[in-house]
């Protein structure tokens, strides 16, 4: 049997995070500077707990094969107001974000089993949360149906400040609410 589990991203971490965003699966929707520096200014301050984001490496049989970041939308009002101006956000909604690393781990179901792990894994740690919700460049059609694999549903899409300039501002935004 597969152990899928998470741990949270250390500063030893982060060359290997800086390749995972290198490779152009990764780089196309995140479209993020991979120098040391990026690294450090993108993902320091969460792996040393001084954001209120949380950073978690996806390991599958103790082996990292993705990314998925975890953060309350009242912590960060500029999200708060673009996923409110697309849906109702109830209070204490959480937000994820996430990939899959390496190009031998796409395309086998882990992208949907890292979401729906770390959902299961929110309503235990954090219990005041109504509801998980996710804003996806519509476009990004793998990651979408990621989603409702992991049994998010589509509530809205409208315009959102894509992470990639290349890409049309249309997001399509999922919902999950607490059972």
């Amino acid at each position: 049997m597969t152990s899928l589990t998470f741990r949270r991203v250390t500063r030893d971490d982060f060359p290997l995070l800086a390749r995972w965003l290198a490779n152009p699966h990764v780089a196309r929707w995140w479209n993020h500077e991979t120098s040391p520096e990026a690294v450090e200014r993108d993902f320091g301050a969460s792996a040393d707990g001084t954001e209120p984001s949380e950073d978690f490496l996806f390991l599958v049989d103790g082996v990292p094969a993705g990314l998925i970041q975890r953060s309350r939308l009242a912590d960060y009002p500029e999200e708060l107001e673009a996923f409110a101006g697309l849906t109702d956000v109830p209070d204490g909604a959480v937000i994820v974000d996430y990939f899959i690393g390496a190009e031998e781990h796409t395309g086998q179901g882990l992208g949907t089993a890292m979401i729906a792990a770390m959902i299961e894994r929110t309503w235990t740690e954090l219990p005041g949360t109504p509801a998980v919700l996710v804003a996806v460049v519509a476009a990004n059609r793998n990651s979408w149906r990621a989603l409702e694999r992991a049994g998010l549903r589509r509530v809205a899409e409208g315009p959102m400040e894509p992470d990639n300039p290349i890409d049309d501002p249309l997001h399509v935004v999922y919902r999950i609410d607490r059972p």
